[in-house]
């Protein structure tokens, strides 16, 4: 489960987290990240700004405030600003996110 090379010639964000590299384009107003993470990947709890992103390929289990529910491929999920959220990944998962803030990486 790999991006197409066109979007890994953007540039490559720094996820402080093992497993997860991810794509970045944007603008003044917002960012998209295209993510690839690997299977087995845990992503700590965590709060930012605004994020909306939608599952490409695979699947990611999300714990959004305090509620967890397994997103596949086409399902969509909302993190309002602020709101703690953490992740699982079991089979690993190519998803599309943005974030409200232009500089979140």
């Amino acid at each position: 489960m790999k991006l197409p090379a066109e979007i890994k010639n953007n540039p490559e964000i720094n996820v402080p987290v093992e497993g997860i590299r991810g794509w970045k384009v944007g603008g003044p107003a917002g960012l998209v990240v295209f993510f690839e993470i690997a299977p087995g990947t845990v992503l700590p709890e965590h709060h930012h700004c605004f994020q909306w992103g939608i599952v490409i390929d695979g699947s990611i289990e999300l714990t959004i405030g305090g509620e967890t529910k397994v997103y596949r491929k086409g399902d969509s999920y909302v993190m309002p600003e602020g709101e703690p959220h953490s992740a699982v990944i079991r089979d690993g998962c190519l998803a599309m996110d943005y974030f409200s803030d232009p500089a979140r990486y």
